[in-house]
C-alpha cells in the first residue's frame, strides 16, 4: 500500500507548526495558514499573486485542478497574517499587483516541492508525527471542519468531491471513530 498523506487531527499539532512556522518564516506561515483555514490545493495557494488577497475580503480563483470557480471569504486570521506578510514580501523590491504572492530565493513562484519541504522539517522539528504532504493542509482543513460542524454534504461541496464517503476517506475519519460516535450518542 503506498504512503497516505494524513491530515494533522490534533489542535495542539496545529498550533505547534504555526508556532515554529511564525519563528522561521513569514511566507511559510501564511502558506500553512492558507491551507488549513481555506482547504485550498497547494497549487491554487501557490497560484496566487498579489492583487488576489491585498486589501481583499474575498479571494476569486479558478481551482487549476477542476477548472471551477471558486469564490470564498478571508477569515480574520488570513487578513491579519496577509498584512503582516506584505511588507516582507516588498522588502527587495516593489512588486507588480499582479506578481506572485509566494516566491523562492531567485524570486520566482515557489513550486509544491518547495512547500513540501518546509512542512516535512517543520513536522520534524516539532515531533509531528504524520504521513506528511502538502495535501495534509487541505486534509487537516476538511477534518476540523467536519469536527466543528458536522456537515459532511457542505464539506464535500467546499472539497469539490463527487461524494460523502469520499471526503470522510479523504479526511480520515475512520470506522473506529463513527463507531464510537455511535456509542456515545443516546436520545
Amino acid at each position: 500500500m503506498k504512503n497516505v498523506v494524513e491530515p494533522i487531527k490534533l489542535k495542539k499539532d496545529i498550533e505547534s507548526l504555526e508556532k515554529y512556522l511564525e519563528s522561521s518564516s513569514k511566507r511559510n506561515r501564511l502558506i500553512f495558514a492558507f491551507g488549513i483555514n481555506t482547504g485550498l490545493r497547494v497549487s491554487d495557494i501557490l497560484g496566487l499573486n498579489i492583487e488576489d488577497v491585498k486589501n481583499k475580503s474575498f479571494v476569486e480563483i479558478k481551482e487549476k485542478k477542476t477548472g471551477k470557480y471558486k469564490k470564498f471569504p478571508l477569515n480574520n486570521k488570513l487578513k491579519i497574517l496577509i498584512n503582516e506578510y506584505l511588507p516582507e514580501r516588498y522588502k527587495d523590491y516593489y512588486p507588480e499587483e499582479n506578481s506572485p504572492l509566494f516566491i523562492g530565493k531567485k524570486h520566482s513562484r515557489l513550486c509544491r516541492s518547495q512547500v513540501y519541504r518546509f512542512l516535512n522539517e517543520a513536522c520534524l522539528k516539532t515531533k509531528i508525527n504524520v504521513n506528511i504532504g502538502t495535501h495534509t493542509m487541505r486534509k487537516s482543513f476538511g477534518y476540523f471542519f467536519y469536527k466543528k460542524y458536522n456537515d459532511i454534504a457542505l464539506l464535500q461541496k467546499i472539497l469539490n468531491h463527487s461524494s460523502p464517503s469520499v471526503t470522510l476517506r479523504y479526511i480520515g475519519i475512520t470506522q473506529d471513530e463513527i463507531d464510537i460516535s455511535y456509542k456515545n450518542f443516546e436520545l
